[in-house]
């Protein structure tokens, strides 16, 4: 299966032929990225200063937003400039978010939007653990925020200036990744996510599913040979195009590129038209038990 299904547009308010949205969100749901190659986030005169890796407070690895609070993070600016920064980086939110809105309106009425980041600084230079090394494949999962099965819907776009690619790793299919690590992972321990929670490294308790994508989530990028000789594919994002992928369920690691909008949603699985697709389906095929203890619209976890 090709990793990426091409979605023609030029422009985040497209409007989309019936026959492409089905398409688009078969291929999506299915495990493939959906890449628009005509399609950039055009940056104003007054923003392109904020093509500096010096942005960056040097601590972060992104400069993040957070639109349910109006916090940004990880920038050394200040005042006027922090104001500008903060505007740029709400407007790439607002703009994925009509993005979404408009290819898959079945999703609509489920999205919660998560945070907004912008990257300035260049991938393969930032040094941290192999927990935190984006250069291996990995599924995502948070380790402080349980989402208890919803799905994260991720809208990412290359503006930089000079051209240069955003490379990616894709990985072998969620479930094969599942069956080879599952047999290494330990069950959760009885009060455990509750502990967790009362000491505040959680917020909320952690479900059995949230133990299991993190363990996943570590183990991929904890096993070498794994790194190195699962099926994989290499593939650049050139510099003006935007690309959309569930990267619960797509392994895929970040391996070059400087200059990246991302914006993060969350799916309940009820929203999804193929839920035997998610990752919190086949973990519970697979274990043949339940992860999660209650699942509504709205997100709220009770611990499993």
């Amino acid at each position: 299966m090709d990793p990426l299904e091409n979605i023609d547009g030029e422009r985040f308010d497209a409007v989309f032929s019936e026959v492409v949205r089905d398409r688009a969100l078969h291929a999506l749901e299915g495990g493939q990225v959906l890449f628009f190659p005509r399609l950039a986030f055009p940056l104003g005169t007054d923003e392109r200063p904020f093509l500096d890796p010096r942005c960056s407070d040097g601590r972060a690895k992104n400069i993040s937003y957070d639109a349910s609070s109006g916090q940004l993070k990880g920038t050394a600016l200040t005042g006027h400039e922090r104001e500008r920064l903060q505007a740029m980086v709400a407007r790439f939110a607002q703009s994925a978010r009509t993005l979404v809105e408009g290819l898959l309106p079945d999703y609509a009425p489920h999205l919660r939007p998560g945070r907004t980041s912008y990257r300035p600084v260049e991938a393969k230079e930032r040094p941290s653990s192999y927990r935190k090394d984006d250069s291996r494949l990995h599924v995502d999962a948070f380790p402080s925020r349980p989402n208890g099965g919803q799905r994260i819907l991720r809208v990412f776009s290359n503006v930089n200036p000079d051209g240069r690619g955003r490379v990616w790793r894709l990985g072998e299919p969620f479930e094969t990744c599942a069956r080879r690590f599952l047999p290494t992972i330990r069950p959760l321990l009885p009060g455990q996510s509750w502990l967790l929670a009362a000491c505040g490294l959680t917020a909320g308790r952690r479900s059995a599913y949230d133990h299991y994508m993190l363990a996943l989530h570590n183990a991929m990028k904890a096993d070498d040979y794994f790194q190195q000789h699962c099926p994989q594919y290499e593939v650049t994002f050139p510099a003006g195009t935007t690309w959309m992928v569930f990267t619960d369920q797509v392994p895929h690691a970040a391996m070059a590129g400087q200059y990246l909008f991302e914006q993060t949603f969350h799916v309940p699985v009820q929203g999804l038209r193929e839920p035997a697709r998610a990752p919190l389906s086949v973990l519970e095929r697979l274990l043949q038990r339940p992860l999660i203890a209650a699942r509504d619209q709205k997100g709220s976890i009770r611990a499993s």
